[in-house]
């Protein structure tokens, strides 16, 4: 019996004493010291169009859902519609998650931009999700609208969790002026000055310095957004190919003869460690205080990309006191190996998985959230 005891003693103190190793490299982490210099979450949790895994992406579901989950952040792609005003949506058409080609059968491949939010808000941006995941489905879900970035914001401030604002600016060239006009609206919405602090045990990411973060593939777009908004945290997406960080080899999908997109991602590299550290400098010296890099996933699919969080480019952007945002990870295998390379969180789908990665999990599950939501 004593040797029993001492054995589960002994077996309690190691666990300790790893939970202690454990605390203590996290808290050298170096993306950690940067992180808390600039004034953002670490690791942090960054919800992906919302948690869009479970709800239909940008949608008031999706956004409730991640806030209630306890997601550091609520990101969005920002658009302009034809009248001026600024919506969160992915593509920039509206034929993939809508029912726009019912509504207006003659415009459904127009830019989205040809639409005033009166039009817009006539479509279902639900509807499509509950076919595409009829697992997922829910029939609340039917009719769920287009939300504007003060919609967006109202969800923000609505809970007692207070997450921040990861915003894109998505196509910027076809907006001209949309980071003024961003900049505009957030200061009209007080977040850019401090908000209120949330209640203790709760989200608290609005109150921090970093509580929005600004994040373009476009290096005009972020020279406009710094010129914008030059106290605001920026962070530069990273790709590979035309526009963007040159590959070793000019092949397309194409012409590579690879079986998937994701085989032929994987395969791409960066031309040079040179080619990559000019990158690096470039967005240092424009504003950047992070990357958003693409990332190569275990099993495939149609978010794994090129491999751009290897251990010596996560390192690059450290030393330049920038940290490293991956997109777009859902897996516990991802999360696991590509932490292990020296990233400072996530932009994912599956908000629930990567809060229970970093031991954080919802007290709540998922269909509690919805239901006491109204969905």
């Amino acid at each position: 019996m004593l040797k029993g005891i001492s054995r589960t003693l002994g077996s309690a103190a190691l666990a300790g004493v790893l939970l202690l190793s454990e605390v203590a490299s996290a808290a050298d982490e170096p993306g950690n010291a940067i992180a808390q210099k600039i004034g953002l979450p670490w690791p942090a949790v960054i919800a992906h169009r919302g948690a869009s895994y479970d709800a239909p992406e940008e949608t008031v579901a999706s956004y409730t859902l991640a806030r209630e989950l306890g997601a550091d952040y609520l990101e969005m792609d920002i658009q302009r519609t034809k009248d001026g005003v600024l919506i969160a949506l992915h593509d920039d058409t509206l034929e993939r998650t809508t029912n726009v080609a019912e509504v207006y059968p003659n415009r459904a491949r127009q830019p989205l931009s040809s639409f005033t939010l009166e039009e817009i808000k006539r479509l279902d941006a639900g509807s499509w999700f509950n076919k595409a995941y009829p697992d997922r489905a829910r029939p609340s879900y039917a009719g769920l609208k287009i939300l504007t970035l003060d919609e967006v914001i109202d969800i923000a401030e609505g809970g007692k969790n207070k997450p921040g604002l990861y915003i894109e600016t998505k196509v910027p060239a076809q907006f001209p002026g949309i980071e003024a006009d961003l900049r505009k609206q957030l200061q009209q919405r007080g977040w850019l000055s401090q908000r209120p602090a949330a209640q203790k045990g709760y989200v608290n990411t609005a109150h921090m310095p970093g509580r929005v973060v600004l994040q373009t593939f476009e290096k005009q777009s972020l020279e406009l957004l710094h010129k914008s908004m030059p106290n605001v945290p920026k962070v530069l997406l990273l790709w590979l190919g035309e526009g963007s960080i040159q590959a070793s080899t000019d092949a397309t999908f194409k012409t590579s003869g690879a079986k998937d997109k994701a085989t032929f991602y994987a395969s791409q590299q960066v031309k040079s460690k040179a080619e990559f550290e000019a990158w690096m400098d470039w967005a240092k010296a424009h504003g950047a205080v992070g990357t958003g890099p693409a990332s190569a996933l275990k099993n495939g699919g149609d978010q794994s990309y090129m491999d751009l969080v290897q251990p010596w480019m996560n390192k690059m952007a450290h030393d330049r006191a920038m940290v490293v945002h991956p997109y777009t990870v859902d897996d516990a295998v991802d999360f696991k190996e590509i932490s292990s390379h020296g990233v400072d969180g996530f932009f994912t789908n599956r908000t629930s998985e990567l809060l229970k990665f970093y031991g954080r999990a919802s007290k709540e599950s998922i269909d509690s959230i919805l239901k006491r939501n109204g969905f």
